[in-house]
């Protein structure tokens, strides 16, 4: 790999394109890391917010008025805000009355995940509502015939359905998510838009910085998007959903 550092340190002589991510063996480490960190926000915030639309799509069908209206609430809420804001009020609002002795008993990592899960498991909450309310009613009334309780029908007939019907919307929500996590820069979360800055706060080489988050996040968009459209294709019912 040398060779390929020593070319990078060859192009920024001979062009000015300074890319020291690749040949300078401190910043390429505190780029690496900062990368590695915005993929583990994004794994673990998609993971979250897709549990949240699930349950948050069950509990809407709930007979109990009380967790209805609890839901209804955290979606608007949480769709009507800003996300920036909802990671300030987490982080300086909640984190304020969250202190332990020697300090914050949740890290700012910590706040960023659960921020950005609430913020998409709004969303996801819909989706999923819609997905469901596209299942047939007949389907729904077969299975309770067969002594399905409703979270049996909902988990083994009722989601498998609906989560067909919901995968394209679930997509656009979750590459949006992606693209959000660059708001965790603003409480020092040490992703790749905070390292960047960092970097070219050092190198002066802000332009060359830009244009390789924007190829970063382009590469972390297009791999989801082509796993989301497998998998779509994979679970796909003929006649159904589509």
């Amino acid at each position: 790999m040398q060779l390929v550092w020593d070319w990078f340190r060859w192009l920024n002589d001979a062009t000015g394109i300074n890319l020291t991510i690749f040949y300078d063996a401190f910043d390429r480490g505190r780029f690496a890391s900062g990368f590695w960190m915005t993929v583990k926000l994004s794994v673990i915030c998609i993971a979250a917010s897709v549990v949240i639309g699930i349950v948050g799509a069950w509990i809407q069908g709930s007979r109990f008025r009380v967790a209805r209206t609890i839901v209804y609430w955290y979606i608007q809420a949480f769709r009507n805000t800003p996300p920036l804001v909802q990671l300030y009020f987490f982080y300086f609002g909640l984190g304020a009355l969250i202190r332990g002795v020697g300090g914050p008993l949740v890290t700012n990592v910590t706040w960023a995940i659960i921020s950005l899960s609430f913020f998409a498991g709004a969303f996801n909450v819909e989706i999923f509502r819609a997905g469901v309310e596209a299942v047939p009613r007949t389907t729904i009334e077969a299975a309770e015939s067969l002594g399905f309780s409703r979270l049996q029908a909902y988990l083994r007939v009722v989601l498998p359905l609906a989560f067909r019907i919901s995968l394209p919307a679930l997509n656009n929500n979750l590459v949006n998510l992606v693209k959000t996590t660059t708001l965790a820069y603003a409480i020092a979360v040490p992703e790749m838009l905070y390292v960047s800055s960092q970097i070219w706060s050092d190198e002066l080489n802000v332009p060359v910085m830009m244009n390789v988050l924007l190829v970063c996040y382009f590469l972390l968009v297009g791999v989801l998007v082509y796993a989301m459209h497998r998998w779509e294709r994979a679970i796909r019912v003929p006649g159904f959903g589509v």
